[in-house]
C-alpha cells in the first residue's frame, strides 16, 4: 500500500457531493469555522461548481464529525464574547477525500443555461426583451469574470494553492467566453432581425 492510500477506507461511504465539497475545503489543513467555509466556498466553489448555504455547511459538518472525518473545538474569539467552533479534517477524512477524488465516478458537467432557454423561446418574446436578457447575462458573466480574476490575484504564489488557482483561472476564462458568446448572440439577433422572407425551420 502506498502512502496516498494508507489509512483510506476500503470503500467510499455514501456521502452526498456537498459532504465531499466541505471536506475538500478542510483538506488544505486549516481550522475553519462555518463562516470561514462559507466565505471560501463563495470565493472558489461558486465559480465552477456551486456554493452550499450556511445551513447546508453546518449540516454537512455535523455529518462529517459523525463519520469521524472532521473534529471541532471551541475557541475564544479575538473580539467579542462568544466562543466560536472551528473544524479540522482528520487523518481518516483526508484519506477518504483523497480516495474519492482519485476513484469516484466523474459526473459530466450539466448545462442548464437559463438565458439560452429564453433565446430558444425567442419567438414568444419581443426582440427588445430578448436583447435585454442577453445584455443582462453579458453583464453577469463579466462580473463573474472580474471576481475570478480578483480571486486569482488574491491566491498569490503559494504552492498550496496551485490547483485552486488553476480552477480560478479556468473560471476567469469560462466567464470571458460566456461574455463573448452573449456578444455574439446579440450580433446574431441583429442579423436575424433583418429577415430573409423564408419560412423558418422547426427548431
Amino acid at each position: 500500500m502506498d502512502e496516498t492510500t494508507e489509512g483510506a477506507p476500503e470503500a467510499l461511504p455514501g456521502l452526498p457531493a456537498t459532504s465531499w465539497a466541505v471536506l475538500g475545503l478542510l483538506s488544505f489543513g486549516r481550522e475553519l469555522s462555518g463562516y470561514d467555509l462559507k466565505k471560501w466556498s463563495d470565493r472558489s466553489l461558486r465559480l465552477f461548481y456551486w456554493s452550499p448555504s450556511f445551513s447546508q455547511i453546518y449540516s454537512e459538518l455535523k455529518r462529517l464529525e459523525t463519520t469521524g472525518y472532521a473534529t471541532s473545538r471551541l475557541v475564544a474569539p479575538e473580539t467579542g464574547t462568544r466562543d466560536k467552533r472551528v473544524y479540522r479534517i482528520t487523518d481518516a477524512g483526508l484519506a477518504a477525500v483523497r480516495l474519492w477524488a482519485r476513484t469516484a465516478p466523474l459526473d459530466p458537467p450539466v448545462l442548464k443555461h437559463g438565458p439560452m432557454l429564453r433565446l430558444w423561446l425567442g419567438h414568444l418574446l419581443e426582440p427588445d426583451r430578448m436583447r435585454e436578457i442577453l445584455a443582462g447575462h453579458r453583464e453577469y458573466a463579466e462580473g463573474m469574470r472580474l471576481r475570478a480574476e480578483a480571486d486569482v490575484a488574491d491566491a498569490g504564489a503559494d504552492e498550496a494553492w496551485a490547483y485552486p488557482r488553476l480552477t480560478l483561472t479556468w473560471a476567469e476564462r469560462y466567464y470571458a467566453a460566456e461574455r463573448d458568446l452573449a456578444d455574439a448572440m446579440l450580433a446574431d439577433i441583429e442579423h436575424l432581425g433583418k429577415g430573409t422572407g423564408e419560412e423558418r425551420p422547426w427548431p
